[in-house]
């Protein structure tokens, strides 16, 4: 045999070798089987445009797992080491049931996320089938916790309580006689702008023009062209930064004067670093309160930023989504997901971001949407409407 043909079969074999190898980590037996771990999963989308979200969630999350370990949990007696298990399902949904069934043979105990309500969703029946308790930090769609699944769970108020403020905000103080409203066609963006619609007819206000695009473009000059031939008081859009900051730009270009109001997808840091100065007066919506106003709001973000930088938004959820989790398998005295999910539904403690319980279906009790309005290129809190839960991002 030449020289030429060993290194060929040695490059086989190794190839061979760290397939084996990457392949043995996506199921149960790899360290997620190791003694004393537990493994707590993570979803969002760690890359494509809403990376940035994406990764404040795992910010959020892993600093709730690294505060576990440092301080020490017993579980049955023993010592146990929290691990997080993070995927990105790059806000698709096709992809987020791949990587929820990965989890599932991986053996995770437990799910932060996903972000999105479009992946939270359909990954929700695979985690409920196994299962495994799934804690959504962002997902605020209805349908997420309406499909009576009693292992799917969220931290932050639901889009029936946004949509109706923000359809009321957008009558009651911003004017708006006439409307028009664009989703992205998401689950969350086409479920908000749904219960905006609701929100701003019952108000008194009129839907001039109902537009659609998708959570991939950034060309809007026809939407909006359309749109500025029937003159709306307000444009609501429905969806994410990335299309949010080049829809004000466009606007301007194409000199549509109507307001603009967004969701809790437009009201993040990035959304000012990517519109720039075509923010300025863009208002939107956040569930929840302020982090000046949070319970833990100020240690949150002193700690977080020292670590991780600024925050986006939903970093203080993830983080009260992975310490709920922690404190119901406490409860239990288990990580058996079949144990601490009775504990989970039933669970009662004050996180960074408020008092977090649960009703029948998994939604947080209570609740309160904040209102936001760029300003000097901030985004500066305008009012907070507190609310009661009513039912199902």
């Amino acid at each position: 045999m030449g020289s030429t043909q060993r290194k060929s079969l040695l490059l086989i074999g190794m190839v061979t070798a760290l397939a084996a190898m990457l392949a043995g980590c996506g199921k149960a037996g790899g360290p997620c089987a190791q003694k004393g771990v537990v493994c707590i999963g993570q979803v969002s989308p760690l890359t494509g445009p809403q990376a940035h979200l994406g990764k404040d969630n795992d910010n959020g999350a892993r600093l709730a797992i690294e505060e576990a370990n440092a301080r020490g949990v017993t579980l049955g007696g023993q010592k146990v080491r929290f691990e997080i298990v993070s995927e990105d399902d790059q806000a698709d949904p096709k992809t987020a049931t791949i990587v929820a069934q990965k989890l599932v043979d991986r053996g995770v105990k437990g799910v932060l996320g996903h972000l999105n309500s479009g992946t939270s969703i359909p990954a929700s029946r695979i985690y409920h089938d196994a299962g495994i308790p799934q804690v959504s930090p962002s997902a605020t769609a209805i349908k997420y916790t309406a499909q009576g699944y009693k292992t799917a769970f969220r931290v932050m108020t639901n889009d029936r309580q946004q949509g109706k403020v923000l359809g009321e905000y957008a009558v009651r103080k911003l004017g708006g006689k006439s409307v028009a409203i664009i989703d992205d066609r998401t689950a969350y963006g086409q479920g908000l702008a749904d219960e905006v619609e609701k929100a701003v007819q019952a108000a008194g206000g009129k839907i001039v023009a109902r537009e659609y695009t998708s959570d991939r473009a950034t060309d809007f000059a026809a939407i909006l062209t359309s749109i500025k031939a029937k003159n709306p008081d307000v444009v609501f859009f429905g969806g994410m930064d990335p299309q949010a900051a080049p829809m004000v730009r466009q606007m301007k270009e194409l000199g549509l004067k109507s307001k603009f109001l967004g969701g809790d997808g437009v009201q993040t840091a990035e959304f000012l670093k990517l519109a720039a100065g075509n923010a300025e007066g863009v208002i939107a919506s956040s569930p929840g309160l302020p982090i000046v106003d949070m319970p833990g709001g100020k240690a949150f973000k002193e700690k977080f930023t020292a670590k991780y930088g600024a925050i986006q938004t939903y970093a203080p959820y993830a983080y009260d989504a992975a310490n709920v989790m922690i404190a119901a398998m406490v409860k239990a005295n288990s990580a058996d997901p079949a144990k601490y999910l009775p504990a989970l539904a039933e669970i009662q403690m004050q996180g960074v971001t408020g008092d977090v319980a649960f009703d029948a279906h998994g939604d947080v009790r209570g609740g309160a949407i904040t209102m936001y309005r760029v300003k000097d290129g901030k985004w500066e809190v305008v009012e907070t409407v507190r609310s009661g839960a009513e039912g199902g991002k």
